[in-house]
């Protein structure tokens, strides 16, 4: 019996070990007390916890990557994103990282978006992210702190990085972690705090997601991450009010949303509606009246993989941005004046085909 026990508990010990040694590192979480900034970090394996003031630059760390190691300063507040933007020359368009750092920094080295020290150099160009930051990938939070810092360089240089949320980012936030890979709740642990506080409201990350849209206009263009449903169409509501109607409802969980915030944050909402796809996808008509609604030529979603990965549909009415970067799919959509290419972490480019039923 003695022995039986040994062994119990020596797999159980070895089990907690494995766990936390699938983190290697992780954070940094960011939050503040009155006029200091807390950093919690997990390095090597093992949870630190620096304690610096406002002028300090936070710094993101990698175990195996020191060449990635990168550093930015805060924000003194974070200002709700705009919804509508006028025409650029440049944009590159990408979906569903969910923390597949490598995946990211590739694409936007390939396509001289960054440098290898993530310096902006991308110009006037901007960068379009449709959702999906959040759970399965190994780097969530350096991926997000990336973006963060490339939105004040992009600006510098007369640029701009639209960051949208898509259903896994608004899950995090309303505490459904179904999807979350093991090592944030290991890492979460090692910190000794639940992980739902270190994203919460108060904090860095928590306050800048909050500060994200739902869908944005770019010239004739659409942004989102699942697609406007019939149900959306008939609100008759402008973006911005969708917007603000969406962001109402961050971290709410979805058994306690009401009426409004069920059309609006699940099956049918701008979050995961799968209508634009498949073999039961929607008629032209959805599409021709989110056209018309927004005054827009095309839309373009991540959210759901094809068989075609990046491709259009509907004429070209529709463009499908989502790969599995998980997988080493790692794909996007440039736009160069009038030219449309889909794009890899290579360089190489090929015209965007119309990969859809029309």
């Amino acid at each position: 019996m003695k022995l039986l026990q040994y062994l119990s508990i020596t797999i159980i010990s070895f089990h907690s070990l494995s766990s936390t040694a699938q983190v290697e590192q992780d954070g940094p979480y960011i939050s503040r007390s009155g006029t200091r900034i807390i950093s919690r970090y997990v390095l090597n394996d093992v949870s630190k916890t620096d304690t610096l003031n406002e002028k300090d630059s936070i710094q993101v760390r990698f175990a195996k990557h020191k060449d990635w190691d990168f550093s930015f300063k805060l924000r003194s507040k974070h200002i709700i994103q705009r919804s509508s933007y006028r025409a650029v020359d440049k944009m590159l368009v990408l979906s569903d990282i969910e923390g597949e750092f490598e995946a990211f920094r590739a694409l936007m080295i390939a396509n001289q978006v960054i440098d290898e020290k993530f310096n902006w150099i991308f110009g006037k160009g901007h960068l379009v992210i449709c959702g999906d930051l959040f759970d399965r990938g190994k780097e969530v939070i350096p991926y997000l702190w990336l973006l963060y810092k490339l939105e004040d360089d992009a600006i510098k240089k007369g640029g701009f990085v639209h960051v949208l949320l898509g259903n896994h980012d608004i899950m995090n936030m309303a505490g459904d972690l179904r999807y979350l890979a093991p090592k944030y709740l290991a890492s979460a642990k090692l910190l000794g705090l639940e992980y739902e506080k270190l994203i919460a409201e108060d904090t860095e990350i928590g306050q800048w997601l909050r500060s994200k849209n739902a869908i944005e206009k770019i010239d004739d263009k659409l942004f989102l991450h699942a697609g406007i449903s019939p149900e959306i169409n008939a609100t008759q509501l402008s973006l911005q009010k969708i917007n603000n109607k969406c962001r109402s409802y961050f971290g709410i969980p979805t058994k306690k949303l009401d009426e409004e915030g069920t059309k609006f944050m699940s099956s049918n909402g701008p979050f995961w509606y799968r209508g634009y796809f498949g073999d039961d996808r929607t008629n032209v008509s959805t599409i021709d009246s989110t056209l018309k609604k927004f005054g827009v030529k095309q839309i373009l979603v991540g959210h759901t993989i094809t068989e075609q990965n990046i491709a259009a549909y509907y004429n070209y009415k529709v463009i499908g941005v989502d790969v599995n970067h998980h997988k080493g799919n790692r794909k996007a959509i440039f736009f160069n004046g009038k030219q449309v290419f889909v794009v890899d972490d290579k360089g190489n480019r090929k015209l965007l085909d119309n990969g859809g039923k029309n």
